[in-house]
């Protein structure tokens, strides 16, 4: 499981640095892809495996479906630590999540994600308050 934020930068060529506390569940081979709300999503390879069989059984008749494993599935390359902890995040990744120097690497539960720091700074910005999440959360059947 990944907890936490950690503030780091993005180098010119790219590369950025994953924390050593989160290496370890991270693994040497991941699976870096685009996220959802404006992030990159980062899964181990076992937590890839079991998202990628979510998504490959969608239903392919129905266009949304498709949609939803191509964005995942078309963004997704294979990720590999060098000798300093450091990722090459690919250039259309970059751009995709808007990643320009300072970068936030949150823990997800079973994944991490990679964000632009003024971008997940707009993000929390807009979202509910814990009170409201936690409100609607009840409405899927999570209780606290």
């Amino acid at each position: 499981m990944f907890f936490g934020e950690y503030e780091h930068t993005i180098d010119a060529k790219g590369r950025v640095i994953i924390p050593s506390k989160l290496r370890e569940a991270l693994g040497e081979q991941f699976m870096i892809t685009k996220g959802l709300d404006g992030c990159l999503f980062v899964y181990p390879m076992d937590q890839w495996r079991a998202f990628e069989e979510k998504l490959q059984a969608l239903p392919l008749n129905q266009p949304s479906a498709r949609a939803f494993a191509r964005f995942f599935f078309s963004g997704a390359m294979e990720g590999e630590l060098d000798k300093q902890g450091r990722v090459m995040v690919p250039p259309n990744l970059r751009e995709y999540g808007k990643l320009s120097k300072d970068i936030v690497i949150a823990g997800a539960g079973t994944r991490l994600e990679i964000w632009d720091k003024d971008v997940r700074a707009q993000y929390n910005d807009a979202c509910q308050t814990p009170e409201e999440m936690a409100a609607s959360m009840s409405d899927i059947g999570f209780l606290i």
